[in-house]
């Protein structure tokens, strides 16, 4: 399915930020989520299960976490909370990570 077929996109009229995903240089408008940046990028998944099941973002408020990822380091981040930045770094998560914000060994 293409990307540009489950969202509606509204008309840019304001700057774009540049960003990082998984190392690769990405755009999006300024002012959204990290979430938004991402589905609207490419609808792919934000982060893999333990055993390797895909997730990303759907409530869009905070409160599944289908959507955590790893911004400028630190792990665990709610991308649907967490406004895009110029220059952020955004990466992927695989597999669970502890309560302390680090990765347990699988994934």
């Amino acid at each position: 399915m293409n990307v540009a077929s489950r969202f509606r996109t509204l008309p840019e009229t304001g700057d774009r930020v540049q960003f990082t995903l998984d190392g690769a240089l990405a755009t999006a408008p300024a002012g959204g989520t990290v979430a938004a940046a991402l589905l609207a990028h490419s609808g792919a998944w934000t982060r893999r299960t333990a055993q390797g099941a895909p997730r990303t973002a759907y409530c869009m408020m905070g409160v599944c976490f289908d959507c955590l990822v790893e911004v400028d380091g630190t792990p665990n981040t709610q991308a649907c909370m967490t406004l895009l930045r110029e220059g952020m770094s955004v990466r992927r998560q695989t597999g669970l990570r502890d309560l302390n914000g680090g990765h347990c060994g699988r994934g």
